[in-house]
């Protein structure tokens, strides 16, 4: 009877074809869709894969927690008013961490491999332009997905504690009902890189170009998946790839060394009211179409830290650790501005970054961009021990930004923490900053709010779900939480 109960509920999971159509397949309605109709021909693959796309966008995903809580787990981001949300993640409490093991998440993993499996049918109807689109796109989507549960469930290769390397279970072909249903364990970190390097150098060559911030960046280009390959060297350790394929990314892209192709200082804020984001290369979006009617106001990015619609929550400022990391002249301090909270006596400040510009809280996903390149690439070198290449890069991004240059001699550990500074600066409510400290083997500091997380501590790795390790025995949890 409990090996029942298991298939049931694993059952219930499953994507199965019929139900993962997207709605931007308009030949149907999307409840009439039929296996038989959404996949006739290349066409329907991709109708699958734009569902995969609006995955992404989900709430849990890059639609709020992906960008906050890498903030507030870390010292980026505070609290000001108790909605009853993150705040166990401030306090990095037992099991307060980012939950990604869900059934929607492995679902549009699921539709990535249903299209990776059998997009290269030659039979399939379809030009091959458009079937290497498709591939690409799921592979470049699947990477970045694994990717994510890589950062919350695992350690970085080279970065274990006391030997822990599993992180999650690997799928890389598609569920499509019982008969194909398995329980699995999870694989070790150095599997899960090699797959999603793989991935991405299967994916590269399919990809279209697209131009920073254009309306291309809307799907995956080659640039993009080279972007993303290059992120998963730098996490991996693999710091001569990571900077060689960064400096193959901005060449794809038409970025130069010395800055050119970034915003200036004249428009670096307005440009995060824009879509897309002049210096996106991958951008999500999101039309109003794609949201309920109280989505906006309960679970976007906008409404939890700033206040520029009356209905805002406003629960998330920054932390004066943060703001006290900006140089005078810095442009990037503009994007936060002083502000009142109800409630809050204390001076407090709301982001531009996420000002809902397209109306009631609406807005784009910004997940990579252009910026992103130079900061890679910069930390890279300067593993690598080329402190002029990684000095050059951080200074091109400074130029942009207002600043002028580091000290010449700057180098070693004091090159390190400054690019460290620069990622943060830069990147802070883009979801990186908990996963930088994290992947570097350093612990999580919090500003002086709460004591530092040690990076041997447990609470570093998010926990597995108790009904997932009751389901299936071949799991066993991260350390610490047993």
């Amino acid at each position: 009877m409990k090996n029942i109960f298991k298939i049931l509920a694993l059952g219930s999971a499953l994507t199965v074809a019929s139900s993962s159509c997207s709605d931007l397949l308009d030949t149907e309605p999307r409840q009439s869709l039929t296996t038989q109709i959404a996949f006739a021909d290349a066409e329907g693959y991709q109708s699958l894969l734009f569902s995969a796309y609006g995955g992404l966008r989900g709430f849990g995903v890059y639609g709020q927690t992906l960008i906050v809580a890498p903030d507030v787990m870390a010292d980026n981001l505070r609290i000001i008013a108790n909605t009853g949300r993150y705040i166990g993640q401030e306090q990095n409490a037992d099991r307060a961490h980012i939950g990604l093991w869900g059934t929607g998440y492995f679902s549009t993993i699921n539709d990535t491999n249903i299209i990776i499996d059998a997009i290269d049918d030659p039979d399939l109807p379809g030009s091959q332009a458009l079937k290497n689109r498709v591939k690409g796109e799921a592979l470049a989507i699947r990477a970045l997905l694994y990717h994510n549960h890589a950062k919350v469930y695992g350690y970085e290769p080279g970065r274990e504690v006391n030997g822990w390397n599993l992180t999650t279970i690997l799928r890389t072909t598609p569920t499509l009902g019982f008969s194909n249903a398995d329980f699995r364990a999870r694989v070790t970190n150095t599997e899960l890189y090699a797959q999603m390097e793989a991935d991405l150098l299967a994916a590269i060559p399919l990809l279209p170009t697209a131009a920073v911030g254009s309306s291309g960046v809307y799907r995956i280009s080659k640039g993009a998946a080279e972007a993303l390959l290059a992120r998963i060297y730098l996490y991996g350790g693999k710091n001569a790839e990571a900077a060689a394929m960064a400096s193959q990314a901005m060449t794809t892209f038409g970025l130069g060394n010395d800055g050119s192709g970034l915003l200036t200082p004249a428009n670096y804020v307005s440009a995060f009211s824009t879509a897309p984001n002049p210096e996106s290369i991958f951008e999500v979006e999101i039309r109003a179409v794609d949201w309920s009617g109280v989505d906006g106001v309960n679970n976007s990015v906008c409404s939890l830290v700033a206040n520029v619609f009356p209905s805002a929550q406003f629960i998330l400022t920054a932390t004066q650790d943060l703001l006290d990391k900006y140089e005078e002249g810095d442009v990037r301090r503009n994007t936060w501005i002083q502000t009142t909270r109800t409630g809050s006596p204390e001076v407090v400040f709301r982001s531009a970054k996420w000002l809902g510009h397209k109306g009631d809280f609406l807005e784009n996903l910004p997940i990579m961009r252009a910026s992103e390149l130079y900061l890679t690439r910069a930390e890279a070198r300067q593993k690598t021990g080329d402190n002029a290449g990684a000095r050059a890069d951080i200074n091109a991004l400074r130029s942009r930004r207002g600043l002028g240059p580091v000290a010449a001699d700057l180098s070693g550990n004091a090159l390190f923490n400054k690019i460290m500074d620069e990622r943060r600066i830069e990147l802070v409510l883009e979801g990186h900053r908990f996963f930088d400290l994290k992947r570097n083997g350093m612990p999580i500091t919090k500003g002086g709010r709460f004591e530092d997380l040690p990076y041997n501590d447990y609470r570093l790795l998010a926990p597995l779900p108790l009904a997932q390790l009751q389901l299936n025995e071949l799991l066993v949890d991260n350390p610490g939480y047993n």
